[in-house]
């Protein structure tokens, strides 16, 4: 049994953050039907790569029932009262004012149900003079400052995932969450408002504070950090990568006697203290590759875990394939079953189902005789 069973989540989404959330109501037990444009959910284009189906929407829509509407006719924005005459939680993300030029506006849908909790998820919020402006992930990238941090001296760079929709979706997940726990001690929902600049500003909070507080601008090096030294990736004599964290003095020290075997670099002038590498980070960098690229990647990791000493390997996506670590998951869909990375949470001695991922309008027509609502006499 999940720990939602018996909710009813009306998804009025497409594309990544609102699939997000609704993705796992649906991984926790809810029943969430997902409602697309006739022509389904534009994300299911996004590529052909799982067996012929996008990754994006494998990735995001399992469990779900999908119902087709065009909400601009009349019978099918009866279905979808219909629908939400019946839902604890309505989530959507269309364009700003979309579904209240329907007649779906939020407060409108409050009044005439108490209970419904609505999240509503768009680019920049509903305040402020960029509010009616559309949004995707990379403008948000780049709006948001994050692009500024990532990348290489000679340019910012995306991060190669979807972040920000999906720092957008979290959010509103965990904002639900919070408004279910308080409608069972109100028996009241809430109007709840994401969005994806907000979400990743929130994220950007250390170099905000830095910036404002501090006069300081962190800088694009690439697999570095910006204010810990050393912290990074360094050359093997393999030719491989090895990345490692030192987080305190302590650490430190414990690298360059119990590692590097030159206990006296710790305290030598320019290596000293944090402060001090940082502003030295070019000659402490230099110092510490010309340890590593001694030994091979595995014998550097097994000296550097001797030690304590957090470290990592650079992985590629083949890499990534075949990493020691991965908890996979089996979905059913259109195209047979898909076996992808798990969620990153999982329940001790709980064994999940995970539902299918529906092909367009799979369950449209018992959705839509169910919940249409009957014409006026």
């Amino acid at each position: 049994m999940g720990a939602l069973d018996g909710l009813l989540v009306v998804a009025v989404e497409h594309a990544v953050a609102a699939p997000y959330a609704s993705c796992k109501l649906a991984d926790a037990g809810a029943r969430v039907i997902k409602v697309e444009r006739p022509e389904g959910d534009f994300a299911r284009g996004y590529d052909a790569l799982v067996m012929g189906q996008s990754a994006y929407f494998v990735w995001l829509n399992r469990g779900k029932e999908s119902v087709c509407l065009n909400l601009k006719s009349e019978a099918d924005a009866g279905v979808l009262q219909g629908l939400l005459a019946e839902a604890d939680i309505l989530i959507q993300n269309l364009g700003p004012g979309v579904l209240d030029s329907l007649g779906f506006g939020a407060e409108a849908l409050q009044a005439a149900h108490p209970g419904l909790i609505i999240c509503n998820i768009s680019g920049y919020g509903t305040e402020g003079p960029r509010k009616d402006q559309k949004a995707y992930d990379l403008l948000i990238q780049a709006e948001s400052g994050l692009c500024a941090i990532n990348g290489t001296p000679e340019g910012p760079a995306r991060v190669g995932v979807s972040v920000c929709d999906i720092a957008a979706g979290m959010t509103a997940y965990q904002a639900i969450l919070e408004a279910l726990i308080a409608r069972g001690r109100t028996g009241t929902g809430q109007i709840i408002d994401v969005s994806l600049y907000h979400a990743m500003a929130d994220w950007m909070n250390v170099p905000y504070l830095q910036k404002r507080y501090g006069d300081f601008t962190p800088q694009r090096i690439g697999l570095r950090h910006p204010s810990i030294v050393p912290y990074g990736a360094f050359d093997c004599a393999d030719g491989k990568v090895v990345l490692l964290s030192i987080q305190n003095e302590r650490e430190w020290v414990t690298l360059c006697d119990q590692v590097f075997g030159a206990p006296e670099m710790a305290t030598a002038p320019g290596f000293a203290s944090a402060a001090e590498r940082v502003a030295n980070r070019a000659t402490v960098d230099a110092w510490c590759a010309a340890q590593i690229i001694q030994h091979d990647r595995e014998a550097n990791i097994v000296r550097l875990s001797a030690a304590r000493i957090a470290c990592g390997r650079l992985s590629d996506l083949d890499d990534l394939l075949s990493h020691p670590q991965n908890r996979l998951i089996s979905v059913q869909t259109a195209a047979g079953p898909v076996e992808m990375l798990a969620p990153g949470s999982m329940v001790r001695g709980e064994t999940r189902p995970y539902g299918k991922v529906p092909a367009r309008d799979e369950g449209g027509e018992a959705i839509r005789a169910a919940f249409a609502q009957p014409k006026p006499a």
